[in-house]
């Protein structure tokens, strides 16, 4: 590794291939994958992450913006790109210029985009997304209502209609269920209406790694599974059938290494004091990188293959940690905040539950000056 890096996420592009060809797999040949990479693919770099999945097949790519697509785009990928949660007037033309598929969440914007593209003689395929039971984006209005808008619009091609599961985690809860039950109500009124969409999605990562497949229709919408990660269920849950490993590693270099004596505060407002002579190291790494604040004192990472605590307040640029039981330590020396060292392990999980947050958080929180290095 290059020694000049003071920190830096090492991605491995095979365990990404590995993870969306498991996730292929379990779905079956008659299930479209669409592959998230918005937010910079979770941290791990869109660019590079859409590069290896078009490259093991992948037909469809899922953006939260329009921005994020036209990156892709003018990076030379090819693949139906899909933008979930983009319909501002300003992006109307990049739709066009760039062939990005809108998911479409009002009926409002419906109507606007049709005139839009209208006086453009331009068409556009699209999905509609509504909103069964999340809150969020996505139409409310009644099935007759929806169809009668859907069937109004000239140059809008309704490709799919989705939704976006609220509890999927929380086998305890109906809202899945119910959830399910009104995506359905919606289909079959839009079937009766003569409204038959080549896909219909609800499903993301936990229903597919727990084999919910009343919820997998004709394509499913994969994001945390493909970077090697399932988050933990509630409730009594079927077992797990996905198996996917962390693409991504952290580290940092060790900036100093000395003794501090008994009684020494460590770090800002003396968070923590020595209760013993010990040696410590400051590490090139703190919350401007990505790493959570709320490990102040609590967290820990892995040192010549052992864990050791995070000592102190994460500081802005630096973090201390206690190396009294690595000798081995000097400064220049890597160590790991996220990933594997003999016999230690730290994944972004464990590091959110330590700081009282998930770890999608942990990795889109990885900041961009944490340079990605790709093996």
């Amino acid at each position: 590794m290059d020694p000049e890096l003071r920190t830096w996420v090492e991605i491995s592009r095979a365990q990404i291939a590995r993870n969306y060809r498991a996730v292929c797999e379990l779905v079956g040949p008659a299930v479209e994958v669409v592959a998230v990479v918005k937010a910079d693919a979770y941290g791990h770099g869109a660019i590079e992450v859409a590069r290896v999945l078009e490259a093991e097949g992948a037909r469809w790519l899922a953006v939260s913006t329009v921005e994020e697509g036209v990156t892709l785009r003018q990076a030379g990928i090819r693949a139906r790109i899909l933008v979930m949660a983009d319909n501002l007037p300003f992006t109307r033309q990049a739709l066009l210029d760039w062939r990005l598929t809108p998911v479409i969440h009002s009926l409002s914007d419906l109507k606007e985009l049709d005139h839009w593209l209208d006086a453009r003689n331009a068409e556009l395929p699209y999905h509609l997304k509504a909103d069964t039971g999340m809150g969020r984006l996505g139409v409310l209005e009644r099935a007759e209502e929806i169809a009668t808008a859907v069937l109004a619009a000239r140059r809008l091609r309704l490709e799919g209609v989705m939704s976006h599961l609220a509890s999927a985690a929380d086998y305890g809860s109906p809202q899945t269920d119910q959830q399910i039950r009104r995506f359905n109500e919606l289909l079959d009124s839009l079937g009766k209406a003569g409204i038959r969409p080549r896909f219909r999605h609800l499903a993301s990562t936990i229903p597919i790694a727990y084999g919910r497949r009343e919820a997998w229709y004709d394509m499913v919408r994969p994001g945390h599974a493909l970077y090697g990660y399932v988050s933990p269920t509630r409730g009594p849950a079927p077992p797990r059938l996905l198996d996917v490993r962390p693409a991504l590693s952290w580290k940092a270099r060790v900036l100093s290494v000395k003794t501090v004596p008994a009684g020494w505060s460590i770090g800002y407002g003396g968070m923590f004091q020595a209760p013993r002579p010990m040696r410590i190291g400051i590490v090139a790494v703190g919350y401007a990188d990505g790493l959570p604040h709320r490990l102040s004192n609590r967290g820990q990472v892995i040192a010549a293959g052992r864990a050791v605590p995070i000592l102190g307040a994460v500081s802005m640029d630096l973090t201390t940690i206690d190396l009294s039981d690595c000798p081995e330590i000097r400064p220049g020396d890597a160590i790991t905040l996220i990933g594997t060292e003999g016999q230690a392990g730290q994944d972004a999980q464990q590091l959110a539950r330590l700081a009282g947050t998930i770890s999608y958080d942990v990795l889109c929180g990885i900041r961009a000056r944490v340079k990605r290095v790709y093996v």
